[in-house]
């Protein structure tokens, strides 16, 4: 689940960048980022992305599993 105190406006993201990935880094949770006040884009460290991606995988393979049973 996305953390709404993890919002940012994407002109902070581009002003304060290396504070950003130092902390995506550090807690590899994902971080919403707004445009004009909408939220429109989600960035992520690629390490926490991959093992997103492995479970997502894994969760459809078992799924294919299941149905073909």
């Amino acid at each position: 689940m996305l953390d709404l105190r993890q919002v940012f406006s994407l002109t902070d993201f581009l002003r304060h960048h290396r504070d950003h990935i130092a902390r995506l880094g550090e807690t590899g949770k994902p971080v919403v980022l707004t445009v004009k006040g909408k939220p429109s884009l989600i960035i992520q460290d690629a390490e926490s992305y991959q093992q997103l991606i492995d479970r997502l995988d894994a969760a459809e393979q078992a799924a294919e599993r299941k149905r073909r049973a």
